[in-house]
């Protein structure tokens, strides 16, 4: 269920990662686009066209070495960190868009590297330290008195130690780190179109759209729901018979839609799919029940298909779950399921998630439903398969909180007092049920199929948590 789209930034197989050319490749911003300040994209490539691009630098930095002795202390470290993409770099390339690592040779370096990352700072502010040490030569504790320091000033960082040339753990955890800072260019130069203002009841979940950009990445962009309308209204009646001839042949059951209702339904879908393409989206969001109101129709296939071809797409307006699908999409390379979450069961620790729209290439099996709050139009009840999946929820006045858990599917459900899509979840590592009644961070949760709370804590803790 792994999702590699051809809009996505990072264009990797990562499981084959060690075998690619590595670089990072940024788009350019469309017109009226606005600039994180502190995104990376001050970053100057000053590789000429011929070179091939790198995935990241690193600079060796020892104390009092002729460049014949530094060359044969680093000689065997330069062939496995080229095998992962790396390249070294001199001063001069500071400034380039590449993450950038610090390969400390020998001790006594402690000021040469606080002066370098000084200087790295003006060019990639938001950017962690990152130190790789070696067994030798006082590395370590050179490593470890520059992100003491560091750290004191506010900064982050990691040591990655290699405990030789051929140290595989510690090449991974490299090549990790370098995935995760892809990750975040990424979120930088994504765009969320938002359809419509944020539901009026997204009260905890209206965050303004410069705080999501500055903390995150995304560049929020506006959309009028009359465009939307105006679009669904010049969609041709030969669009849309492949698309309800697809959805009608794999769905398990039809029960109340009727074939006008079905098709108003895909014609939402191509007019959405049309302003993904115009306005260059990476993720979208819909104020989805203001089309029942005005067109007696639903977003919930339109959002159920759009999710199936890689663009994650959330309801409601809900541009923090939104988000939260956008990060998944990026770093865990699935799709994901936004829900309510609607019963909860505090003795066994579980509870039931629930909406009316789902991806169908996330379930065994759907059927194609009406909407459950209003009765009209398409609604999507897909059965989900058991098995562990990872829950979360970004949050906070800041939008730098987050709530991760892992459980276990128990089983789907068919209640005619909830939205379509249902599923019990007990939960099994990280947060409880009683988190979400405590602290909650605000209604929608976010599910993705296997366990991946500490890979995506790992992530948000390096490069989000303030």
């Amino acid at each position: 269920m792994h999702i590699f789209n051809r809009r996505d930034f990072l264009k990797i197989n990562f499981a084959s990662l060690l075998s690619l050319p590595f670089g990072l490749s940024f788009r350019n911003p469309p017109s009226g686009s606005t600039t994180n300040p502190s995104d990376f994209s001050s970053l100057s490539n000053k590789s000429n066209e011929n070179e091939v691009d790198t995935r990241f630098g690193f600079i060796p930095i020892a104390s009092f070495l002729q460049k014949k002795e530094l060359d044969q202390l680093i000689a065997d470290y330069i062939p496995p960190l080229e095998n992962l993409g790396g390249q070294q770099w001199n001063t001069q390339k500071i400034s380039d868009r590449a993450p950038l690592f610090y390969f400390v040779v020998t001790g006594g370096t402690e000021q040469k590297i606080l002066n370098s990352r000084a200087n790295r700072f003006k060019h990639a502010p938001a950017e962690p330290v990152y130190l790789i040490a070696h067994p030798g030569n006082n590395s370590l504790p050179a490593a470890l008195e520059v992100l003491g320091r560091l750290q004191q000033d506010g900064e982050k960082g990691n040591i990655f130690y290699l405990n030789g040339p051929n140290d595989k753990v510690g090449l991974e955890k490299i090549k990790s780190a370098v995935f995760d800072l892809e990750v975040k260019y990424g979120l930088q130069e994504s765009r969320i179109g938002l359809v419509g203002a944020p539901s009026d009841w997204l009260v905890a979940s209206s965050p303004n759209p410069a705080t999501v950009q500055k903390v995150w990445g995304p560049e929020v962009v506006p959309i009028e729901l009359n465009e939307l309308y105006q679009l669904i209204q010049t969609v041709p009646n030969e669009a849309v018979e492949p698309i309800l001839e697809s959805l009608l042949s794999g769905a398990l059951e039809l029960r109340e839609p009727s074939q006008v209702e079905l098709k108003d339904a895909v014609r939402v879908y191509l007019a959405m799919k049309q302003l993904v393409t115009k306005y260059n989206l990476d993720a979208i969001t819909l104020r989805c029940f203001d089309l029942i109101l005005k067109l007696k129709t639903t977003g919930c296939f339109a959002l159920a298909q759009l999710n199936d071809e890689g663009i994650p797409a959330g309801c409601e307006g809900d541009l923090v779950s939104t988000l939260g699908m956008l990060l998944v999409h990026k770093l865990i390379k699935q799709n994901s399921w936004m829900a309510n979450p609607a019963q909860v069961d505090i003795s066994r620790d579980t509870f039931w998630m629930a909406h009316c729209t789902v991806a169908k290439c996330m379930v065994k099996e759907y059927k194609l439903r009406s909407h459950f709050e209003s009765g009209l139009s398409v609604g999507i009840q897909g059965r989900f398969p058991s098995g562990p999946v990872t829950v979360l929820r970004i949050g906070g006045k800041a939008m730098d909180k987050i709530w991760l858990a892992e459980g276990e599917i128990l089983q789907a459900g068919d209640a005619k007092n909830l939205c379509r899509t249902q599923v019990e979840i007990k939960l099994t590592h990280g947060g409880n049920v009683k988190d979400l009644l405590q602290s909650p961070l605000g209604n929608h949760l976010v599910m993705v199929q296997g366990n991946y709370a500490d890979r995506i804590r790992s992530w948000w803790e390096t490069l989000i948590s303030s």
